[in-house]
This record gives C-alpha cells, sequence and structure tokens, in this order.
C-alpha cells in the first residue's frame, strides 16, 4: 500500500479474485481506498449471540436514532428482530432517512416506529415511554460539535446534562429494563464545555442508577429485589465518518484542491468505525449490571496529520506540493490528546478483552442534585458564567486550559502527564 501510494496513481481495492470468478462481485465494485483501510488493525468482533439474545423481542429505543451512531444501532438492532424498534430525533430529515432504508431492506418483519422530539421536552419523553413502554433506551442524542458548545455552552447543558436527566428520571418511572448513555473520552479530564457536559452526563447515569437501585430495594419483600432500571454509560474515542467528523472534512478538502487543514502537527486521536463502535456499545450493554462505565480499548492513537497526508496520496496526489497541508492551531477546548480513563477509576476485564469497565467515582449525589438544579437554571438564564458553574461540579474540567498549555508532543504529553493513564498499561 506503502509503495503504491507513492507512484502518484489514484489507489482503488478490489474485491479477492475468487469473488471475482465465482461471480459474487464484479469489477464494478472497486472502490477508492477508505483511510479505515491504513488503521492497521483486524475488523473488531464481537459475540452475535449475545447481541441477539439481549434485544430479541425487546422494545427498543434509541434517542439520536437519525445520527451517525444512533443510526448504526437502528441497523443493528433491526437485525436481531427487536419487538418493537422505537427512533426518536429532533431532526426529521435524518429520521426519515434511517427510517426509509430499515422500512426498505425489512418491511413490515420490522415493527419500526419512528418519532419526532426532544429529550429537552419532559412532556413528549414521558408520552413516548407511557406509550410504547420501551425495555431498553440507547441514549444517543447530544449535542457534540467542541467549537460549537464552547461558543453555545448553555446549549450544550440544556441538551446534553438536563436531556440526560429528564430522561433518565422517566426511564425509572415509566419502569425501562436498561438504559445505555453513548459517552466519549472527552468527558475524560475535559478541557472542552462538551466533554464536561459528556461527564455530567455519566455522573447523571451514576447517580440515577443508585436512586432507581435504592428504590428498588425500599420495596423488597423477603429480601427479593424487584426489577428496576439498570444505568451504564459506554464511553469510546472518534469514529470514522461520523457526521462532523475529520475524514469526511479532509475529503471535501482534497476534491477542493486544498488546502486540507489540520490544527497541529502533533494532534493524536482514537479512531475505530462506526460499525465497530456500535457492536461494542451493544455487546457492552450485555454485560451491564448497572452503575458501570465501560471503556472501548480503541486500538493505538492516530497522528492526524499522517491521516491527511495518507489520504492526500491514496487520492493521487502529492502532500505539499499537489495538496497544501495547513496547521491552524487547536481550537478552543481542544486537546492534543484524548484520554479514555480518569486516574481514580481503574479497570475491570469483560469476556470481551476490548471492553473494559471503569469504577464508579464516590459523589455526593443530594449535593449534584443541587448542583444539577443550579445549571439547569442557570443555562435557561443564559448564563455567561455557566463553564464557571460546571468546573464547580466536574473538578476534572480545566475551561482555561489553552494550546501553550499542552506545549510539545501528543504522545509525550500523552506518557507524561500524571492525570493521564493508558488503559492498556
Amino acid at each position: 500500500m506503502n509503495i503504491c501510494s507513492t507512484t502518484g496513481c489514484k489507489v482503488k481495492a478490489i474485491p479477492g479474485i475468487y469473488q471475482l470468478v465465482d461471480g459474487a462481485v464484479s469489477v464494478s465494485k472497486l472502490r477508492d481506498v477508505q483511510i479505515e483501510d491504513l488503521l492497521g488493525r483486524d475488523q473488531i468482533k464481537v459475540n452475535l449471540d449475545e447481541v441477539h439474545s439481549f434485544v430479541h423481542e425487546k422494545v427498543v429505543m434509541v434517542t439520536g436514532g437519525g445520527g451517525s451512531i444512533g443510526s448504526e444501532l437502528c441497523r443493528q438492532i433491526a437485525k436481531d428482530e427487536p419487538k418493537m424498534l422505537i427512533i426518536f430525533d429532533i431532526y426529521e430529515n435524518n429520521a426519515y432517512d434511517i427510517q426509509m432504508e430499515l422500512k426498505r431492506k425489512y418491511g413490515d418483519k420490522l415493527n419500526l416506529v419512528t418519532l419526532i422530539g426532544s429529550v429537552r421536552n419532559t412532556s413528549r419523553i414521558e408520552w413516548v415511554l407511557d406509550k410504547y413502554r420501551p425495555e431498553i433506551i440507547y441514549h444517543a442524542a447530544a449535542h457534540k460539535h467542541v467549537p460549537l458548545m464552547e461558543d453555545s455552552p448553555n446549549e450544550a447543558i440544556k441538551n446534553n446534562v438536563m436531556g440526560t436527566y429528564k430522561l433518565a428520571t422517566a426511564a425509572i418511572k415509566y419502569g425501562v429494563k436498561r438504559f445505555v448513555l453513548i459517552s466519549t473520552d472527552k468527558a475524560v479530564n475535559p478541557t472542552s464545555l462538551m466533554g464536561a457536559s459528556k461527564r455530567l452526563c455519566e455522573m447523571v447515569v451514576q447517580m440515577m442508577n443508585r436512586k432507581s437501585l435504592a428504590n428498588a430495594q425500599a420495596k423488597a419483600i423477603d429480601g427479593i429485589v424487584p426489577p428496576h432500571t439498570e444505568f451504564v454509560a459506554v464511553r469510546f474515542g472518534n469514529v470514522l465518518g461520523s457526521n462532523g467528523s475529520v475524514i469526511p472534512l479532509f475529503r471535501e478538502q482534497i476534491a477542493a484542491g486544498g488546502p486540507v487543514t489540520v490544527t497541529d502537527k502533533n494532534i493524536i486521536r482514537y479512531f475505530m468505525t462506526i460499525p465497530e463502535a456500535v457492536s461494542l456499545v451493544l455487546q457492552a450493554s450485555y454485560y451491564a449490571k448497572g452503575g458501570e462505565i465501560f471503556v472501548l480499548d480503541m486500538g493505538e492513537p492516530v497522528r492526524i496529520d499522517d491521516m491527511a497526508r495518507n489520504l492526500i496520496k491514496l487520492s493521487g496526489y502529492i502532500p505539499d506540493v499537489d495538496i497544501k497541508i495547513e496547521y491552524t492551531g487547536l481550537r478552543p477546548g481542544e486537546k492534543l490528546y484524548e484520554e479514555m480513563l480518569m486516574s481514580e477509576e481503574g479497570l475491570k476485564e469483560t469476556p470481551n478483552k476490548l471492553i473494559h469497565i471503569g469504577e464508579p467515582i464516590q459523589m455526593d449525589d443530594a449535593l449534584f442534585e443541587t448542583q444539577i438544579q443550579k445549571l439547569d437554571e442557570a443555562s435557561y438564564h443564559e448564563s455567561s458564567n455557566i463553564k464557571e458553574i460546571v468546573a464547580e461540579v466536574v473538578t476534572t474540567y480545566h475551561p482555561d486550559l489553552t494550546s501553550h498549555d499542552q506545549a510539545g508532543s501528543g504522545t509525550e504529553i500523552f506518557q507524561n502527564d500524571p492525570e493521564a493513564v493508558n488503559f492498556k498499561s
């Protein structure tokens, strides 16, 4: 592949010769080489039987079901024949697209309900949960763009934090069996408001799990605790090709003749394909017992500059000659590196070596409830100091951290920062 990329020709991938001979595929299936072809590792595998047994014949709801992660969740859940699949999204175009895709593929075999609504709207959430009684909720709805949330921080609190809080409260009220939050590595020692908001979401989930368990224990008869809502979170890094991610941007920039923009020569990220990430989310939710934060092993981090240069080469161009690369500087809230685990969380293994469990961190739930109320009120009053209020709650959040605080090589910082824990070690 490296030799081919130096020829100046556009590189394409072709099917295996036996597939061509037996007619399974044709030469028309030649495709452009994808950057995921160069991640340097095998495709991640999960136990499909476990995933199937978990969602088969269940009523499953996916919030943000039209988004890049949410829509792939819907695709993989649909394969396992749920009793009902509920797509819930505020953006009607995305919801329509995945609805039509699943209808074309499954027709009447899939009991599909597509609903428009916001997780910020308590009455809408309660109406949906009361009417359809989902047994499993995958909560993927969130504002996720780091620079945009730096400029609209109150919206991140309203949507990410309060949306999760309202949905989780309703989940307990209407007897949801399992609630799975889609979280991010940006929640660990966050420098961005978006990352801090997702850390707050994780805290909400862990608090709600304790509340749900306590409510059930109070109703125990002869020591038998009745069923209750189990809350978990799954934390992973960047997914290739997701909405707003770097690879689609690079492709657009290359198609336009450049320049390709990279924020910093040393910036590194963990990457996984969307199907890989979602399959691990589904298996992690099978392992859940309540209160865990599952951490996905994303492999080795990839330098974004290398990714950009490889993509330029595979498109038939020479970096810095045919297509210029410009370094624009870290954006507000952006890190040179991402961490998957806070130092105090520790790790436990699961049967899948790529899925780990971070230990819950002790917290004062009563105090956290009052802090959530304060954040709610502040965000709806468009508070100018919302970041400072968040920093009081998420003590690992440093909103004033700038790119100068992260000078040097991303690899060096990752190895030397005492707060950073490489979960492989």
